[in-house]
């Protein structure tokens, strides 16, 4: 039989090794343990814990598997009952809308890599190819973030018109596009390419700077102007 956490010395207890030590020296099977709260008559929390780290079958320290894991996935270990389940996911939502634009106020956009900083970790995800545009006034503040098309797959669909519209109605002076490939491989495509220029000879029509179009992929991004 495991022993009980409250048999543990107090400096190996989750809850009071975080309090003491701070987050940062926590285990990933200690962080979830402190999310699952209970364990069962057999197994600790941290043992709960160290069982749904086990059902990652890539990266051992990557957390990014319980992303895409389901409730039912989680319920499948003893123990793990729907609500620790759903808790689970729920810390896993916040950790992405953290991440969001929507959290980043005053953002200078200095070069276009910026832009793919901030927008890496949730579109590395995806498993749509999506195209956004940002668009930044004179002074590159970055004023907003739209979604312009999303596809069925490792396709998507975008009119130049749908890319400049909402540039010129709220009188943006500079865009960045981005979009992801779900596949992993970042590098643009012939259509990217064709397209991105498309987009640069009716961007300058309209007054628009087009700085560049980011191509994110599974662990990094490609700037398309970078490579000319």
């Amino acid at each position: 039989m495991p022993i009980k956490m409250k048999e543990l010395p107090k400096a190996e207890r989750p809850y009071e090794k975080l309090e003491q030590y701070g987050e940062k020296t926590l285990t990933n099977a200690e962080l979830l343990a402190i999310i699952i709260k209970t364990g069962t008559k057999t197994e600790t929390a941290i043992g709960l814990a160290q069982q749904v780290l086990k059902l990652n079958n890539n990266e051992k320290e990557n957390l990014n598997f319980l992303r895409e894991i389901s409730v039912e996935e989680l319920t499948k270990i003893k123990g793990i009952g729907k609500v620790k389940a759903i808790q689970l996911k729920a810390v896993c939502e916040l950790a992405t809308r953290m991440n969001s634009i929507s959290n980043y106020k005053a953002i200078k956009i200095l070069k276009p890599h910026d832009i793919a900083e901030i927008l890496i970790e949730k579109m590395r995800f995806e498993k749509q190819e999506i195209l956004k545009v940002a668009m930044l006034d004179n002074r590159n503040n970055l004023l907003k973030i739209k979604d312009i098309a999303i596809g069925s797959g490792n396709f998507v669909v975008a009119t130049i018109k749908s890319v400049l519209n909402e540039a010129v109605k709220i009188e943006a002076a500079k865009i960045i596009l981005i979009h992801n490939h779900p596949g992993g491989d970042p590098t643009p495509s012939k259509a990217d390419l064709e397209f991105t220029e498309k987009v640069k000879q009716a961007s300058q029509i309209l007054g628009i700077q087009l700085l560049d179009h980011i191509v994110i992929g599974s662990a990094n991004y490609i700037s398309i102007f970078s490579q000319k």
